[in-house]
């Protein structure tokens, strides 16, 4: 076989693998981290946690399913941050727990945008609290406001029996983001003190479980874990191929022929190889997914916003917020990224040019200054993680 052919082929198995990895290794895009007492970014709450332990307070974190609670002999306050917004609704499960005695503390629900500006400071009796969030929530019947203003509540409650409920439209309320809000730090340990009750940090919807739930939840070993997914068979399966694929590759019929070529550069060859297989395949929507997440990626960077993808009008948002700039040249980059319908090689050509108009625009104002503002996080503890919700 000829040297030119012989790159081309190790090129598509080199970048069959790089995928392959990536599928298996690659961290999890989602949003499960945010709100976590072990996430030391901007969005975490590892800092309001520690300032916790320094009042001595009783706080844990807990890592099991919400059904474990009723094994407590103490009234229970749950702390819930979660780490996209959902609907403020109470299971049946959830309600006889709280008519019990115990207290349940959920931010980041999902309310109305309102006309109220992004960032506002509210009254409490700590001082001010910075609360960035347009969405307000309309009460009920049943419902008291704790924090608000003229456009509706930020922090509400109800009450269940001998127990109630709290909610805020935030989930960022306490996180590392405000450490130098210290209004905002108490506000937040002011909801969930209840004198007699046992202060718990919900990491179990985060991922993080006690080694005797992820045993029970067959969760104890690498096998296991895949056997749950769709990746144990294309394993199998890339296995198979690659063994025959190199067995093909490695049979020689006659004479070894020597070609006198001049050396080539292994990397360049290896580009223009998985470039030509995507070209040939018309797989430019793979290209555009890549390569978007990666360029959305460095913008968050840029932005101090973290590095897990966010929705693309809380990206707009924050865009416009931390630059002055308008919104056109975002929006525009990334509605061509969210249609369905491919991209013609014209138009990918396009979108990767608007891309680095964006790039050039925010290296240019130094906006990775911004990250440097953010004080630093009291080191805690990193463990595994598996999503789960009790």
């Amino acid at each position: 076989m000829k040297r030119s052919n012989r790159v081309v082929w190790f090129g598509a198995i080199a970048a069959s693998v790089i995928i392959l990895i990536s599928l298996i290794a690659a961290p999890s895009n989602s949003k499960v981290n945010i709100g976590s007492t072990y996430n030391r970014a901007p969005d975490g709450y590892g800092a309001w946690y520690a300032f916790m332990q320094q009042r001595q307070a009783s706080i844990q974190r807990w890592q099991k399913p919400f059904k474990e609670l009723n094994t407590q002999t103490r009234p229970v306050t749950l702390l819930q941050v979660n780490s996209y917004l959902e609907t403020p609704i109470i299971s049946e499960q959830e309600r006889k727990w709280l008519e019990k005695g115990n207290n349940l503390v959920i931010l980041g629900v999902r309310s109305d945008v309102t006309a109220a500006k992004f960032s506002t400071m509210q009254k409490s009796p700590f001082g001010n609290v910075k609360i960035d969030t347009g969405r307000r929530q309309q009460l009920e019947q049943g419902e008291e406001v704790d924090l608000g203003d003229r456009f509706g509540a930020v922090v509400w409650k109800r009450k269940y029996g001998k127990g109630k409920a709290i909610f805020a439209t935030t989930p960022y309320l306490a996180a590392n983001a405000y450490q130098d809000k210290l209004s905002n730090f108490q506000y937040l340990a002011e909801l969930v003190s209840n004198k007699g009750n046992i202060l718990f940090v919900d990491e179990y919807i985060h991922g993080y479980k006690d080694p005797s739930v992820r045993k029970s939840e067959g969760e104890g070993n690498l096998f296991s874990y895949l056997a749950k997914t769709p990746l144990l068979p294309m394993l199998v399966q890339a296995i198979a191929f690659f063994g025959v694929l190199i067995w093909a590759q490695n049979r020689r019929f006659g004479k070894r022929e020597t070609d006198d070529i001049p050396e080539i550069n292994n990397s360049q060859a290896y580009i223009q190889a998985l470039a030509g297989i995507l070209l040939k395949a018309d797989k430019n929507d793979f290209v555009v997914e890549m390569v978007g997440k990666q360029e959305q990626l460095q913008l968050q960077k840029a932005l101090g916003l973290g590095q897990v993808l966010m929705e693309h009008q809380a990206l707009i948002d924050a865009w416009v917020e931390k630059t002055g700039a308008t919104p056109a040249e975002l929006q525009a980059v990334l509605k061509l990224q969210s249609r369905q319908q491919p991209m013609s090689e014209r138009d990918l050509i396009s979108w990767l040019g608007k891309w680095q108009s964006v790039r050039r625009y925010y290296s240019r104002l130094h906006l990775d200054a911004i990250q440097n503002l953010t004080p630093s996080v009291p080191d805690t503890p990193l463990l595994g993680k598996e999503r789960g919700r009790g």
